[in-house]
């Protein structure tokens, strides 16, 4: 949830949405940004400091009206418009031709969700699993998932005699086929806890 501030800092443009001036290095993706009075979602964001020369931002962005991307750059200092997004307790229900199906957990009712918007997290959603959906004039533009899940090791090395926990890690398949590194003693049928973000191994799971 965006933090609360002063009315000083926000000012609601023609449209009646609420925006606050930030500077572009702050920007993160799953923002939402005014530029010429239209609203985009940030693809991603990343800020180049070389050095020599002026500091910049690159942002990619979705027009939220039709879908068009536009890459916008910045001097690290300049001010962007970021507009306010409500996040709101989702539950996943099941992926159709359009999308992914999300669940409000307050109203119960139902909305759609690109692939495109929720991006390598799509191989990691399960049914039932609580996300927080950012969402904008009744649009997801974010989707934030659990930071751990557990899924089994389908495939790996055989353990082979003298390695130890300590040895470098393996390649393993997981069960909804995301590749990751563990750790040389686990072996294929292992239930383990996943890291969303980058799909790295944590921990043995305890169930």
């Amino acid at each position: 949830m965006e933090p609360q501030l002063s009315k000083s800092n926000r000012a609601s443009n023609q449209s009646g949405f609420s925006v606050v001036k930030v500077i572009a290095s702050s920007i993160r993706k799953g923002n939402v940004i005014e530029v010429d009075d239209r609203l985009y979602s940030v693809i991603s964001a990343e800020s180049f400091f070389p050095g020599k020369g002026t500091p910049t931002t690159q942002i990619d962005g979705r027009r939220l009206s039709d879908g068009v991307k536009s890459t916008f750059r910045y001097r690290t200092t300049e001010q962007v418009e970021k507009a306010f997004v409500e996040e709101k307790d989702y539950s996943y229900l099941y992926p159709d031709d359009n999308g992914f199906i999300f669940m409000d957990q307050e109203n119960f009712e139902q909305v759609t969700v690109s692939g495109d918007t929720i991006g390598d997290g799509v191989a990691y959603l399960q049914e039932g699993m609580i996300v927080k959906l950012g969402v904008f004039n009744g649009v997801a533009v974010t989707v934030s998932l659990p930071q751990r899940v557990i899924l089994d090791i389908t495939e790996t090395e055989p353990v082979t005699k003298g390695q130890t926990a300590s040895s470098s890690y393996k390649p393993a398949i997981l069960s909804n086929g995301v590749r990751t590194l563990i750790p040389p003693h686990v072996t294929a049928g292992t239930r383990v806890v996943i890291n969303t973000e980058d799909g790295s191994y944590v921990e043995r799971a305890k169930d």
